[in-house]
């Protein structure tokens, strides 16, 4: 009875996805592509594993890097009738064996985690006399996130700081000096910040013995998803929960690789049979998702590639469309064009949230949020925040508000730049990327809405119009187009995808100028085609809204060709 019910789990695999079901011991690393059925494979293989009895349910830990990637996989381990499997993400897993050991190591409770690290980044500044805006302070936590995951000391880091980027009035010996004081500052606290709580975690396995001996004998079957983003912190945790054991299934696709800039990196996936010589290396490439003309794009950008699949369209090639490229005049025209098209596709009986708007920077949503807003669209972004309510854009506006008071009869575009470079904004880009560049990039927009007013325009004008535009933007609680950066669009799918933008300067990104970093901008490009099932549309614009020097086609379209 338990053989037929466990069999029961393999039927409706594929070949690919079957082997990888009943490859239950040793090292196996599962390359696995867009929309290949990974998610299915690896849930079939634990619950296959469960079924048959080769592993305890308890013994089993499912990794993976979201809080929503691990409530799915728990979902559908339950919906195969497996239960009492631990799937979390790296943090949670590390948070609650910190927990349990804590007092008896430590003694006593376990220090507070910290929410966020702005306020006590903030309060360090004021420490060693540095006042610092909120996109530094970002920036900066940001910068000791990538120190922390590197697994870099204090010392290492000052080695390496001289080629890191600096955000906003920093130097290298002020930076310094802020890590420095932010770990005291938390220190003095008895405070632990997110990376604190993985490298507590790895460092309680490493110096207690007995710590090390129940947690590899409460784990012994490990499964590890969307290995392409794990950390050096990460893979030196997860080394330490292995142990000398072997049991360890790795699933990844190197061309989703898209968090390199926050220490994740793909050489330890790629890299996975090398370190075990005994590895079974299977690979997914047979995609449920998208139709043949898309899987073709796809397989087309990364042609070539290091670690790259090639993906096979397994959809029928009926109600598919070949992929289009257009280029505008402007980003205005672009969202535009956009907007209708899809105002006529809803009309026509399209739901509207089957249908996506990527593109790569935030600001990038101003106009189309402009444009949907107009033909009446109703959308949601995700997993940002509203151009309108972003609080630079909020502070622009307050303050222009209160030039009227005091403003003189002088050119639009003169008093709103007067105002707008008292928060900052200046005449060229920061070269560096981050909050820093965020924000300059959401006052630069309000800054190019100004020239592109039209002759006349006043300032009670045109703050009128940017709080009418703000107040017509309350976002949607019906169903509504997904507009999204496309990291964060990251294992999500839609039937119709717009990726707009397609520009040199936005992909790739202006400050993207290694060999290294230009990839990792063809690999967003990748992820972003691989969101779509059946309609993806790619376009462009020759100039931002009204200012700014004429931009050309993303170089990777080229490749789409």
């Amino acid at each position: 009875m338990v053989g037929s019910s466990a069999d029961a789990l393999l039927e409706g695999l594929d070949d690919q996805q079957r082997v990888a079901a009943e490859t239950l011991l040793g090292p196996t690393c599962l390359l696995a592509g867009a929309g290949t059925g990974k998610t299915r494979a690896i849930t079939h293989r634990i619950a296959y594993g469960v079924a048959t009895g080769v592993y305890a349910p308890n013994r089993v830990m499912a990794l993976t890097f979201t809080s929503r990637a691990a409530a799915e996989l728990r979902g559908r381990l339950r919906q195969l009738g497996t239960t009492g499997v631990v799937a979390r993400t790296f943090h949670a897993s590390a948070l609650s064996q910190l927990g349990f050991f804590w007092p008896q190591t430590v003694g006593g409770s376990m220090p507070r985690i910290l929410d966020s690290k702005g306020r006590l980044l903030g309060q360090a500044a004021e420490t060693i006399r540095l006042k610092l805006d909120t996109a530094t302070l970002r920036d900066l936590a940001a910068e000791i996130e990538w120190r922390k995951v590197s697994r870099l000391t204090l010392d290492q880091y000052a080695a390496v700081l001289p080629g890191r980027p600096m955000p906003g009035m920093l130097d290298a010996e002020r930076m310094l000096a802020m890590h420095v004081a932010y770990e005291k500052l938390k220190d003095e606290r008895r405070q632990l910040d997110f990376e604190d709580v993985l490298l507590a975690a790895a460092g309680m396995i490493e110096a207690e013995p007995r710590v090390a001996q129940q947690v590899r004998e409460q784990y012994r079957f490990f499964v590890v998803d969307e290995y392409q983003d794990v950390s050096p912190l990460q893979q030196a945790l997860l080394d330490l929960w292995v142990g000398d054991r072997q049991d360890v299934c790795v699933v990844g696709d190197a061309s989703q690789t898209i968090y390199s800039f926050a220490g994740a990196s793909a050489d330890y996936l790629l890299g996975f049979p090398a370190r075990y010589r005994e590895a079974t290396v299977l690979r997914l490439e047979q995609n449920y998702r998208s139709t043949p003309a898309i899987v073709h794009a796809a397989n087309r950008l990364m042609r070539a590639r290091a670690g790259a699949l090639s993906l096979h369209a397994v959809a029928p090639a009926a109600g598919g469309q070949e992929p289009t490229v257009n280029g505008y005049a402007s980003e205005a025209v672009e969202a535009r064009a956009i907007a209708e098209q899809i105002a006529a596709q809803v009309a026509g009986g399209v739901r509207p949230q089957d249908v996506a708007i990527l593109y790569r920077v935030n600001v990038q949503s101003a106009a189309i949020e402009t444009a949907l807003t107009e033909a009446g669209v109703s959308f949601q972004l995700r997993g940002g925040t509203r151009f309108f309510e972003l609080q630079e854009v909020k502070q622009a506006m307050m303050m222009l508000k209160g030039a009227l008071v005091a403003s003189q009869v002088e050119p639009l575009f003169k008093t709103v730049s007067d105002v707008l470079r008292s928060l900052g904004w200046t005449q060229s880009a920061p070269e560096v990327r981050g909050a820093v560049r965020d924000r300059w990039e959401s006052l630069d927009a309000i800054i190019g809405l100004a020239e592109s007013s039209a002759d006349g325009t006043t300032l009670r004008q045109f703050v009128d119009e940017l709080f009418e535009r703000a107040a017509a933007q309350h976002e949607p609680t019906m169903a509504a187009v997904t507009l999204a950066t496309i990291h964060a669009a990251k294992g999500l799918e839609w039937d119709t995808v717009y990726l707009a933008g397609l520009s040199d300067g936005y992909l790739p990104i202006t400050y993207a100028k290694t060999d290294s970093a230009i990839e990792e901008e063809r690999r967003l490009l990748y992820v972003g085609i691989t969101r779509a099932r059946r309609g993806l549309h790619l376009s462009w614009s020759k100039t931002g809204s009204g200012r700014g020097a004429e931009r050309s086609p993303s170089r990777f379209l080229q490749d789409l060709r």
